[in-house]
């Protein structure tokens, strides 16, 4: 399976079936996870970094789990959007998870969403609304990136 556009990912998603949207940072996995009707994105989980192919079966019990069907990873495009290293660095993640598919029983279908400042934002709501230490901002930052990833995901395709 090749990375696909939104439009196509909608398409190639077999029906009844959930995303999981992916913050892939420098040290974790953000994850969140939409609805089966694909209009909702919630926060689920951050997998700290071991090894990959642990990471993939943690990944691949969570898709089980919920009926997840494919991925929407965010891509940090810079501020002009032109790519920098940290994109070479996602592309490279998900060509390893196309490598690995069978881990997960089934072909993912992937696409890649604009991310720009998804953890900025996130962390700027987080210090000017909720009343958390930067320890415990941490462990909520990566997966709610990864649902704001989502959730401008499922808005455009939803909007075409």
């Amino acid at each position: 399976m090749a990375i696909l556009t939104l439009k196509e990912l909608r398409i190639a998603l077999p029906k009844g079936k959930r995303l999981i949207g992916i913050d892939h940072g420098t040290k974790t996995w953000g994850l969140a996870l939409s609805n089966p009707d694909l209009t909702i994105a919630t926060p689920l989980q951050t997998i700290n970094f071991s090894k990959f192919t642990q990471d993939v079966q943690t990944l691949a019990a969570i898709c089980k789990e919920y009926g997840v069907g494919g991925f929407v990873i965010g891509l940090p495009l810079n501020a002009d959007g032109t790519e920098g290293p940290r994109v070479d660095s996602v592309r490279h993640f998900a060509d390893n998870l196309i490598k690995v598919q069978a881990a997960f029983g089934f072909e993912p279908p992937i696409a890649f969403f604009d991310e720009r400042l998804s953890t900025y934002a996130v962390d700027d709501f987080l210090n000017e609304n909720a009343r958390l230490s930067r320890k415990q901002r941490d462990k909520v930052i990566d997966k709610l990136a990864a649902q704001l990833i989502l959730q401008g995901a499922l808005e455009m395709m939803k909007n075409g």
